[in-house]
C-alpha cells in the first residue's frame, strides 16, 4: 500500500513537472536565499583554494542546497505511509548531512594541503624580498600577485584592497596570516608590516633581518620535506615488512594444519 502510494505520488509529480504545472528548479532557486545563513564563513575561501579564484561560489552553494532539499523530500516520500516526528527529524538530519558533505570534503582537502602551503610560503616571501628592495611594501605585494602561487592570490588581493582603502594598521597583514595558518605566517606578516612602516634609512637593516628570517624558513622547509620523505619511506618499509611477516606466519600456520591433518 505504502509503495503504491509513493509510486503514484512520484508519477503525479513527474506529470506536473513535465506539463510545467510546477517548476521544482524554480522552487529550489527561490528557496535558496532563505538557506544562505547556512553558508560557512570560510566556504568561499576553501572553494578558491580548491578550484581557483574564478569559481562561482553562489552556484556551488545552490547545488548543495538543492541536494539537501531533494534528499529531505525523497526520504519523506519513502516513509510517508508511516510518517511520524522521528522520521521527519531523521529526513531533515540526513538532508543536512548531504548539504554539509561538500564542505567537509573541502575542509579535508585544505587540511591535507596545509603542508604544501607551509612549504610554498618561504619561497613566495623570498620573491617578495627581492621586490621590496626596489619598491615599497604595498607596491611589492601588489606586483607579487601575478607570480605568486595560486593559493595565495585571493588573500593577497584582499590584503592590497584593505591597504589601498587606507587601512594602515597591522590588521590586513594579520588577516592574511589567519587565512593561511601555517608555521611562522603570523610572525612573518608582522615583520612585513614593520618593514613597511620603517623609514628609508632603516629599510636596509630591516630588510636584512627579513631576508635572514626567510632563509631560516627555507631551511626549515627543506628539512621538513626531507624528514617527511624519510618518514614516508619508513612507513612503506614497515608496511612491506608487516605484509611479508604476515604472509610468512599464514604460510607456517597453513603448513602446520596440513601436517596435523596428515
Amino acid at each position: 500500500m505504502g509503495l503504491g502510494f509513493i509510486a503514484i505520488a512520484v508519477i503525479l509529480l513527474f506529470i506536473l513537472q513535465y506539463n510545467n504545472a510546477i517548476d521544482s528548479r524554480r522552487f529550489i532557486e527561490d528557496s535558496e536565499p532563505y538557506f544562505h545563513f547556512l553558508m560557512e564563513d570560510d566556504y568561499g575561501f576553501l572553494l578558491q583554494i580548491r578550484y581557483g579564484a574564478d569559481i562561482d561560489v553562489e552556484k556551488l552553494f545552490g547545488q548543495r542546497v538543492r541536494n539537501g532539499l531533494v534528499t529531505i523530500v525523497a526520504f519523506i516520500f519513502m516513509f510517508l505511509s508511516k510518517m511520524n516526528f522521528i522520521y521527519i527529524i531523521s529526513s531533515v538530519l540526513l538532508g543536512f548531512l548531504i548539504f554539509k558533505m561538500p564542505y567537509r570534503k573541502l575542509k579535508k582537502y585544505y587540511k591535507n594541503n596545509l603542508s604544501n602551503i607551509d612549504a610554498m610560503l618561504p619561497y613566495y616571501l623570498k620573491s617578495l624580498e627581492i621586490l621590496i628592495q626596489h619598491y615599497t611594501v604595498p607596491v611589492a605585494l601588489s606586483k607579487s600577485i601575478e607570480t605568486a602561487p595560486e593559493v595565495f592570490k585571493s588573500g593577497l588581493k584582499k590584503l592590497i584592497t584593505q591597504i589601498d582603502a587606507g587601512n594602515s594598521t597591522v590588521d590586513p597583514y594579520m588577516d592574511f596570516a589567519k587565512e593561511y595558518p601555517v608555521r611562522d605566517s603570523m610572525r612573518m606578516m608582522r615583520l612585513l608590516y614593520r618593514l613597511g612602516l620603517g623609514s628609508q634609512e632603516n629599510k636596509q637593516e630591516q630588510l636584512m633581518m627579513f631576508a635572514r628570517t626567510v632563509s631560516t624558513l627555507q631551511n626549515k622547509s627543506r628539512e621538513n620535506k626531507y624528514k617527511n620523505r624519510l618518514e614516508s619511506m619508513e612507513n612503506r618499509t614497515m608496511l612491506m615488512l608487516g605484509v611479508t611477516g604476515g604472509g610468512i606466519i599464514m604460510l607456517l600456520l597453513f603448513s602446520m594444519m596440513q601436517m596435523m591433518n596428515i
